[in-house]
């Protein structure tokens, strides 16, 4: 199938100058639309980071944004953003096929990694990707695609932040072909914080998730909290966020846990929230392990 891509220019006033926001397609399946933002500073013999942002169940590519609010740091920043539609059920509810657990209940199956895959060959093939720094962040049922793209695509993405999304629950469903950087972040008051089901099928939460990345990372065996603590959600007083993370992992790869102490399986994300994350992204670039 010939590939088509149809571009609207839109122009965004911002304090930078002028960004261009495209509507784009990629043909998969039939045509899955998603916006695509480019910044108005974009050199085209510059490589420049690519990062996907993945929604929750029954929302929308836009309700992501609506909710990260990360066109303003793509702009400032200079990274090319977009936030692709999941695929309607039956009953016309939007889903990610992340893991066996979440969220495609219906037959047949939807191939959402292979999705997410195309939409970044198509997007590197018409604008200049930095390949080494392609993340993506996922949120709920955008957080199960994630941590699945982390287990099976490792070899193109630098790194994932999963948002009250967990991982497969066989650990060995996971297995990366290349070493990989994943961020989990977790509200304490999250209902699958501990451990849930989604029909009948256990998920992990917050804890196990973090631990069994530490060991498909084959880092040292137990995690190190962090000094430093971190201010993601508005309505709880302070600094409610602790990092942890797992030292000596294998090279290229890292794992990392932020806990907001209070927070919900929908935080309400702080002024801070957006550029602790790109700053997260940014500094967890693919490296050689040769």
């Amino acid at each position: 199938m010939r590939k088509r891509l149809v571009i609207m220019a839109v122009l965004l006033a911002s304090i930078a100058g002028l960004a261009t926001s495209s509507a784009a397609t990629v043909p998969f399946a039939g045509v899955r639309p998603y916006q695509l933002f480019l910044p108005s500073t974009y050199d085209p013999t510059v490589p420049i980071p690519l990062i996907i942002a993945l929604t929750g169940y029954n929302q929308s590519g836009a309700a992501i944004e609506s909710y990260l609010h990360l066109t303003p740091l793509a702009q400032s920043r200079g990274f090319l953003y977009l936030h692709p539609d999941g695929t309607k059920d039956s009953r016309g509810v939007r889903f990610w096929n992340g893991t066996p657990e979440c969220c495609d209940f219906e037959s047949p199956k939807v191939d959402d990694q292979a999705y997410i895959i195309r939409i970044i060959d198509e997007v590197s093939a018409r604008y200049s990707v930095d390949a080494n720094r392609i993340y993506i962040i996922g949120h709920s049922n955008g957080g199960f695609l994630a941590n699945a793209l982390a287990c099976n695509h490792a070899d193109r993405i630098a790194a994932v932040v999963s948002l009250a999304g967990a991982s497969y629950t066989k650990l060995s469903a996971c297995q990366p072909s290349a070493p990989i950087n994943v961020l989990e972040i977790w509200g304490t008051k999250d209902e699958s914080f501990a451990s849930n089901h989604i029909r009948g099928k256990p998920i992990l939460g917050a804890i196990n998730t973090f631990k069994n990345w530490g060991l498909i990372n084959r880092c040292n065996s137990s995690p190190v909290v962090l000094p430093e603590k971190l201010d993601l959600d508005s309505k709880v007083v302070g600094a409610d966020t602790t990092q942890s993370e797992y030292p000596g992992c294998q090279a290229g790869s890292s794992v990392t846990f932020w806990k907001i102490v209070g927070a919900g399986h929908s935080p309400t994300l702080s002024s801070e929230f957006d550029s602790a994350v790109i700053d997260y992204l940014f500094s967890h670039p693919k490296v050689s392990t040769n």
